[in-house]
């Protein structure tokens, strides 16, 4: 495995934030994702907090990737019915991360392991690549 390139995004506040060194020693499942997309809004938002609920030893967040469109703080609560976010969330404004992982599209997956490698690589939300990522979390969970 090879180290995972380094994540610089801001929060949902504009706040620079270096998410490798935040979860530096963590297993790490990186949703990335758009507002604007169906299959992230309606499939891998959902898949994601499930993931979270089922894999104690997985840290989950999700990576809002905007493509000339800026979204606000409000944009992102508004789609979730309890409207409070699930788990952390970050801009990648310009899409720099997004890029930097090489990502075909949104939904995107990424699953970093504890010392910063990265494990897996994922595109897509339907059952195939749902499937994949469950048999890749629950290996990574159980090696540790």
């Amino acid at each position: 495995m090879t180290k995972a390139p380094e994540i610089v995004a801001k929060t949902l506040d504009s706040q620079p934030i270096n998410i490798s060194e935040k979860y530096y020693g963590n297993n790490l499942l990186i949703l990335f994702y758009n507002n604007d997309c169906l299959g992230c809004t309606g499939r891998a938002l959902p898949l994601a907090y499930k993931a979270m609920q089922e894999f104690k030893g997985i840290e989950v967040i999700g990576i809002h990737s905007s493509f000339g469109r800026a979204i606000t703080k409000e944009e992102i609560v508004e789609i979730f019915t309890s409207k409070e976010l699930p788990f952390p969330i970050y801009l990648d404004e310009e899409h720099k991360a997004y890029d930097l992982y090489q990502c075909e599209g949104t939904p995107h997956w990424i699953i970093i392991n504890k010392v910063g490698e990265m494990y897996r690589s994922f595109f897509g939300s339907q059952e195939n690549t749902q499937t994949r990522l469950w048999y890749s979390l629950s290996e990574l969970t159980q090696a540790d």
